[in-house]
């Protein structure tokens, strides 16, 4: 799988930056298409963490093991709580 958790969270914190640039959100015009663009971002941002989720229960009831993963074997295993939840964040 092309596309992890870590990317998910560079392109979040990318669009901040974008937000927090005080010189480049002087134009009210600009600033509207980025805060527009921010809100897809966050949409679409949303939608994958809750599918994830999603994915996660269903791995977890199941007991199957993932064959592409969104959040990495390794970082999955060290974020596992001793009753097998996950935790966020």
């Amino acid at each position: 799988m092309k596309n992890k958790i870590e990317d998910l969270r560079n392109h979040l914190f990318s669009q901040l930056e974008r937000l927090a640039d005080d010189e480049g959100m002087k134009n009210p015009l600009k600033l509207e298409r980025e805060l527009k663009r921010a809100k897809a971002i966050s949409e679409v941002a949303n939608v994958i963490v809750n599918t994830a989720k999603a994915e996660t229960d269903y791995l977890r009831v199941t007991g199957k093991s993932p064959e592409q993963a969104f959040i990495p074997l390794d970082m999955a295993a060290k974020n596992s709580l001793p009753s097998g939840e996950m935790k966020v964040g």
